[in-house]
């Protein structure tokens, strides 16, 4: 029979662990599977990982999907962004030709390329208009800010370079591109019928993703970027991570230790969550190395994919549940060790010495 243990304080502390409301939001190379038993995530940690699923014994032709693709990264990355680094080439004199880098803000179109309000007298806007209809320019885009625990060179990124072309009022979504601008951006709603004023439409000609430090990165065909769609929990996703980095290291460690099999933990964060798992970051103590430290990301799968934030909520909470219960001994019988068939993947191993 199925023995069932609670880890006192889990459950209570993650019935809150998130803020959402839990409704629907409307919107890196692959690496190899393993076992979570201890010795065979010993030998996941070599150059050579054998393509296993926790608690198979067989290696599987078809692993599950426990990570978004590529596109659909870097479209939920520019979904999630409101405002970026568009970099534009100068015609100042002195510095022409030169990159020039301005803030601005964005929202998307239905096929997700970038919609900017931008003042004609804007010195983008008038590198854009003397580069002519050809003239290329850069959007940079990048998840996390100040106020995040998760930001810098951690966090994913995505670059748009390609056309501008102004948008006239008789464009088929002028409305909905409008009502999109003044939701995102209050602002909005006081300069957009200035003459002074205008909007411009970036046309992707290339995409480049960035995962992370270290982890990815990968261009992007536009046409797989239009396909795409952002994750379900695009806009939650910063929140969840704060929440478990600052509220649930204990819980993390003991993922790193019972689920990952890693030994020697120092330190360990998420670095990202999705509707098919969640990215853990984890640096262990290893002495042959000449900082002691050694760093690799793990992808953490859920067994499901999540529609909601109290999904994932819930989806979590088992991970901990069956780390905590791995740790105390807890069986579920002679073939079940608690978190064997939570499919994990080790995405990028620390290689310098």
């Amino acid at each position: 029979m199925k023995v069932v243990t609670t880890q006192p304080g889990v459950v209570a502390a993650l019935t809150c662990l998130f803020l959402s409301s839990g409704k629907p939001i409307d919107a890196f190379s692959t690496g190899s599977y393993f076992k979570t038993s201890r010795s065979s995530t010993a030998l996941a940690a070599s150059a050579v990982i054998s393509e296993k699923v926790n608690g198979s014994h067989s290696s599987l032709s078809t692993p599950p999907k426990i990570r978004l693709n590529v596109p659909e990264k870097a479209r939920t990355v520019i979904s999630v962004c409101t405002s970026g680094t568009l970099c534009t080439s100068s015609y100042m004199e002195e510095i022409e030709g030169a990159p020039f880098g301005s803030f601005v803000d964005y929202v998307l179109d239905d096929k997700g390329n970038p919609v900017l309000l931008m003042n004609e007298m804007s010195m983008h806007t008038v590198n854009i208009q003397k580069a002519g209809l050809d003239g290329l320019v850069t959007l940079f885009a990048q998840l996390g800010g100040p106020n995040q625990s998760s930001h810098g060179q951690d966090v994913s990124r995505c670059s748009i370079t390609g056309t501008v072309e102004k948008i006239e009022p008789s464009a088929e979504d002028w409305d909905t591109i409008r009502m999109r601008y003044g939701i995102a951006h209050s602002y909005a709603d006081q300069v957009m019928d200035s003459p002074k004023f205008h909007f411009y439409r970036l046309i992707p000609r290339k995409i480049y993703f960035v995962g992370g430090f270290g982890v990815s990165s990968e261009w992007v065909p536009p046409q797989e970027y239009t396909e795409a769609t952002p994750d379900i929990l695009a806009k939650d996703a910063s929140n969840i991570m704060d929440r478990l980095n600052r509220d649930h290291s204990d819980d993390l460690m003991l993922t790193a230790t019972q689920i990952l099999g890693v030994d020697e933990v120092e330190n360990v964060r998420v670095t990202g969550v999705d509707r098919l798992g969640m990215d853990m970051r984890v640096t262990s103590r290893v002495p042959r190395r000449k900082n002691k430290l050694v760093t690799d990301e793990f992808r953490v799968g859920f067994r499901i994919p999540v529609i909601s934030v109290e999904d994932a909520k819930s989806e979590v909470l088992k991970v901990f549940q069956e780390a905590w219960e791995k740790e105390n001994g807890v069986t579920w019988g002679s073939d079940e060790i608690p978190g064997a068939d939570i499919p994990v993947l080790k995405t990028a191993e620390d290689s310098l010495m």
